[in-house]
């Protein structure tokens, strides 16, 4: 299904939420994690802070809603952000870590698949990460489809 789609069909459950579609994929392994967001084992994101200062870009919002894609572009779900925060890098807890889903689950996985993305990402960017880089951290909830 297309955003548009869906989110039309959640705007008649939902009126509220306005017109202005805000759609994306996870970077890396799109499928994978749209699937974790999809059964509820996901509820958590994180990416790089000065990303969001290079390209001018505001930070999420609590109570905004995002269509989640798979790697063809395609709606899987919609979420609503209910917290972000910026924290450094390592400085993010075994907590959310495990709202990440991914992997074991465990801060150790989360540091170890993170800072090689973050790198990765901040290195195309004409950018270094270390450690001590900020990092924004979402928490979300799955509203569309229950």
């Amino acid at each position: 299904m297309i955003p548009q789609e869906m989110w039309n069909k959640y705007k008649q459950i939902n009126p509220l939420i306005g017109d202005e579609i805000d759609a994306w994929a996870f970077g890396v392994e799109p499928d994978l994690l749209a699937d974790l967001v999809f059964k509820g084992e996901k509820t958590a994101t994180a990416s790089a802070y000065d990303l969001y200062v290079l390209e001018d870009e505001p930070l999420p919002q609590v109570g905004t809603f995002d269509i989640i894609l798979d790697s063809q572009n395609q709606s899987v779900c919609i979420v609503e952000i209910t917290k972000v925060s910026v924290e450094l890098f390592n400085q993010v807890s075994a907590q959310h870590a495990f709202k990440e889903g991914e992997g074991d689950k465990s801060l150790a996985y989360w540091r170890q698949v993170h800072e090689d993305f973050f790198t990765e990402w901040m290195r195309e960017a004409g950018q270094n990460f270390t450690p001590d880089s900020k990092v924004v951290l979402e928490e979300f909830r799955k509203v569309y489809p229950l």
